[in-house]
């Protein structure tokens, strides 16, 4: 098991959490402009106390330069346990050419074979996670 504990539910402390999303390579990432909600699913690269992600222009790339406060999402199941980590934080389009050279070093590559030229960073504000001992529901006595 990935954490030791009795309690059904485990609540993670921030570096659980940050080596769970070190580890981890997909995710979603919720956007909000002009009063609508949208949900990506979309890879990504934890470094340096970051999150790091590519996109084309679109929905999603426009809904983070309209509004830069974003909820991300990442977990993992197995057949007894499972997590769940979320970030709030906010997100900004690289448009530096050092910060886009030195993001283009890290070698995040998209999982589909589109041009994504565009890297968008989520500096975390908050951090939550929570570890699960899955299980049957008990009896109620």
């Amino acid at each position: 098991m990935m954490f030791q504990h009795d309690e059904p539910v485990l609540e993670l402390t921030d570096e659980q959490s940050w080596k769970l999303l070190e580890k981890t390579q997909h995710g979603r990432i919720v956007l909000t402009a002009a009063g609508e909600t949208d949900i990506f699913p979309i890879n990504y690269l934890a470094h340096d106390g970051k999150l790091l992600m590519r996109s084309a222009p679109g929905t999603k790339l426009a809904e983070v330069t309209i509004n830069e406060n974003v909820v991300f999402e990442t977990d993992g199941i197995t057949s007894d346990e499972a997590w769940s980590v979320v970030v709030k934080g906010t997100a900004r389009v690289l448009q530096a050419g050092d910060e886009i050279e030195a993001a283009e070093k890290l070698g995040l590559k998209s999982w589909i074979p589109t041009l994504k030229d565009f890297y968008i960073e989520l500096k975390p504000a908050q951090l939550s996670g929570r570890h699960f001992n899955l299980g049957d529901q008990p009896e109620r006595y």
